[in-house]
């Protein structure tokens, strides 16, 4: 029987408390008040003292308004339908489409019992050289990408959202501002990934308990799909908007903060979203990616700090790039040995050689003269950059993988890699010569030296 009282006790920013029994954590409740009807979700329990979170917020109403209780938790609608559709957070449609009723599903259920999942062995294929070739996503992962304000996270996710070979892309979005929006409709529906993909966006001027159940509601459609048989990429951004969300509703409750204020069960509530990840047994999967942005680029923020215990390494976002160095799948090495036989030589081997393309530009910042081998590398991080990290590059793993061999037979030759013999024989381009820049009038600077030379020793003193 549906519980009804007609007496507020009290009414704290979008926090509503009155007294009753029998009522369960995060149970829906209707509010009707002189302006009409408003949702609200059971946040906190103490003993007959029951706390409620208000979806449209608190404006207009009084402790004489009528409060009936649902007597079930939020659910929300899964069906086929649902695809290319745009819903709100708390499920509603947003792109004037018809509601969506029938076949209602809980949100917020455990997470998959880990007797029912196997183990990751399958690479999903994004098009984007510096994921497929260097971090390779991996089906029923965790990952999230740590950025910062300013950088093209977003516009990363609509590409990954478009060129995935997944069979469903489900998006989530967090407080999201309305260009940012309109942005990621706009870009799937131009691209042709709208039909395979559904979008649940919370907006910032959206009830903030509306973010906090925008990942709950794309997981459970998620994970009813995968049940289904369908591989599903899950995408959210930014979960940093969740977690202060989390943070504004614990400062309400007056709960006692933590770490910068944030709740202290943050490290719990972020890990029941991101554990949802998962490959079942004779079914399919969900693969999590999600932004983090990181206030100030600091990385010990609690939000980015209780992340990455909880994921399988992360990518950084930095300078509009995927940062080479700090990024890491996990992963990575359960599925790139299935690919290509030249794929970890490539990862390793090309990340090693722009590594002390680093350095050598620190040393050409600095002053010094550089060496034949030094504008070897200087012309191989060129080519690295546009052609391997620049975000713009959509193209297949195997063509990264050629295109690898390419840059590098443009640099070097291939005594100087230090690849397998064998696999120089097999992919080392036949069709372009072996002499670099500098080579022919610096002998000495053939290899990579073991030390300062003499133009490097006299700079030195110089400086």
């Amino acid at each position: 029987m549906k519980q009804v009282h007609s007496k507020i006790l009290s009414v704290v920013g979008n926090v509503i408390t009155v007294k009753g029994s029998g009522v369960s954590y995060e149970e829906l409740a209707e509010i009707r008040t002189v302006r009409g009807k408003s949702l609200a979700q059971v946040i906190r329990l103490d003993r007959d003292i029951v706390s409620l979170q208000v979806f449209a917020g608190s404006r207009g109403i009084s402790t004489s308004d009528e409060v009936r209780f649902l007597g079930a938790p939020m659910r929300v609608t899964f069906s086929p339908n649902m695809l290319g559709r745009i819903f709100d957070g708390s499920g509603m449609p947003r792109d004037n489409g018809p509601a969506l009723t029938d076949n209602l599903i809980e949100i917020s259920g455990p997470i998959v019992n880990p007797v029912k999942r196997i183990i990751p062995k399958r690479m999903i294929r994004t098009n984007i050289p510096m994921i497929d070739v260097f971090n390779s996503l991996v089906v029923s992962q965790k990952l999230p990408i740590f950025s910062v304000s300013g950088e093209p996270y977003n516009e990363l996710l609509a590409r990954i959202a478009m060129q995935a070979q997944v069979d469903m892309i489900i998006l989530g979005g967090i407080g999201l501002k309305f260009d940012q929006y309109m942005f990621f409709r706009d870009t799937l529906e131009e691209g042709g990934a709208l039909s395979r993909t559904i979008f649940f966006m919370h907006t910032a001027s959206d009830p903030t308990v509306e973010g906090l159940m925008v990942p709950d509601l794309c997981l459970a459609v998620a994970e009813k799909f995968a049940l289904g048989g369908k591989d599903v990429l899950v995408l959210l951004t930014d979960m940093t908007n969740f977690a202060d969300a989390l943070k504004e509703i614990s400062i309400t409750m007056e709960q006692v903060p933590s770490n910068r204020g944030y709740p202290g069960d943050l490290y719990s509530q972020l890990a029941a979203r991101y554990e949802k990840a998962v490959d079942f047994q004779e079914a399919g999967s969900i693969t999590v990616l999600a932004v983090t942005t990181m206030p100030a680029d600091d990385v010990t923020h609690p939000v980015p700090d209780n992340t990455g215990y909880i994921t399988e390494g992360q990518l950084y976002l930095k300078g509009g790039h995927i940062e080479p160095f700090g990024s890491l799948s996990r992963l990575k090495q359960q599925v790139n040995d299935k690919t290509r036989r030249d794929h970890r030589a490539i990862m390793d081997g090309m990340i090693q050689l722009y590594a002390q393309y680093r350095e050598t530009e620190e040393k050409r910042a600095m002053g010094f003269r550089m060496s034949g081998w030094d504008k070897k590398l200087l012309k191989y991080g060129d080519l690295f950059e546009q052609q391997m990290m620049d975000l713009s590059v959509n193209i297949s793993l195997e063509k990264a993988l050629d295109n690898g061999w390419n840059i590098l037979a443009q640099c070097f030759v291939p005594q100087e890699t230090s690849f397998k013999t064998d696999l120089i024989d097999e992919f080392w381009p036949k069709n372009m010569s072996n002499n670099t820049e500098g080579q022919a009038e610096d002998k000495e600077s053939s290899f990579p030296p073991q030390g300062l030379d003499e133009s490097e020793e006299d700079s030195d003193g110089e400086n």
